[in-house]
């Protein structure tokens, strides 16, 4: 099995520009993830454009469509930022591609201490090739399907709509 992982963005890219006191995209972090977590897998890496996930339009989201009805693999994991990941889950939800594509992503960057980014990435990576074909969102060790899935921004968490 190969897993292709496409990389969009998000905070789990970002890098703290020291000089400018706030979070850019530079070079992504997930070659170095990859690397980190030894994973025997063959993983494909796709970069598109980096962005925070506040910056999505409809055409970014159709490009990561595109992207996932492109690729061969039966699992795929999509590095998104949080604020609009489950907006990019309903559009995936809705195509039905046949395989399993996981989204997930970080609420604080790769490169900082105390990143959740690595531990939902390889969280992900797992259940790309455990689940069933359909389209679900991995964060905070959970997995939710995409029609399922809310991001409570007051607990810095995601859960199931009441």
């Amino acid at each position: 099995m190969t897993l292709h992982v496409i990389a969009t963005g998000g905070t789990f890219d970002k890098h703290y520009d020291e000089i400018a006191g706030k979070l850019t995209f530079g070079a992504g972090h997930l070659r170095a993830a990859i690397d980190r977590s030894r994973m025997t897998i063959d993983v494909v890496l796709q970069e598109l454009p980096f962005l925070d996930s506040l910056d999505m339009h409809d055409a970014d989201r159709e490009r990561i469509l595109a992207a996932c009805q492109r690729c061969a693999a039966s699992g795929i994991v999509i590095i998104h930022g949080t604020d609009t990941m489950r907006e990019t889950a309903e559009l995936l939800g809705r195509a039905a591609i046949p395989a399993t594509i996981i989204i997930t992503g970080a609420m604080i960057p790769y490169e900082i201490a105390n990143s959740d980014a690595l531990f939902n990435f390889g969280f992900a990576c797992g259940a790309a090739q455990t689940l069933p074909h359909g389209v679900y969102v991995a964060m905070n060790g959970r997995l939710f399907d995409w029609d399922k899935v809310q991001k409570n921004r007051t607990a810095g968490v995601f859960e199931e709509p009441n």
